[in-house]
């Protein structure tokens, strides 16, 4: 299985960026998929997460500026990001939690390549 992230980039602040995230290989089925990002010396942390059925979860700071979309056929993710803000600067993760094509479904997370995305002031 692998997580093909797209998109990022530089931006001003106050513009907009958007992310594609596909998951291919031996997937069963896709539970959640979402974002995260990360800054040098800080942990990882969710930027916003949607399940099979679409229900979303966001972290509070991107609330009402970020909007998080998938394509169960496609096995997409896409974050569109408006209003971005300097403290948004980092590097963005996609995330899949899915089920393989084996004998036991197995469950497992991956994780993409990572893309930055850096906003200036």
């Amino acid at each position: 299985v692998q997580l093909q992230a797209s998109g990022g980039g530089l931006v001003q602040a106050g513009g907009s960026l958007k992310l594609s995230c596909t998951a291919s290989g031996n997937i069963f089925v896709i539970n959640t998929m979402g974002w995260y990002r990360q800054v040098p010396g800080k942990q990882r942390e969710l930027v916003a997460a949607v399940t099979s059925s679409g229900s979303t979860d966001y972290t509070d700071s991107v609330t009402g500026r970020f909007t998080i979309s998938r394509d169960n056929a496609k096995n997409t993710v896409t974050l569109q990001m408006n209003r971005l803000k300097p403290e948004d600067t980092a590097v963005y993760y996609c995330n899949a939690d899915l089920r393989v094509k084996d004998f036991w479904r197995t469950q497992r997370v991956y994780w993409g390549q990572g893309t930055q995305v850096t906003v200036s002031s």
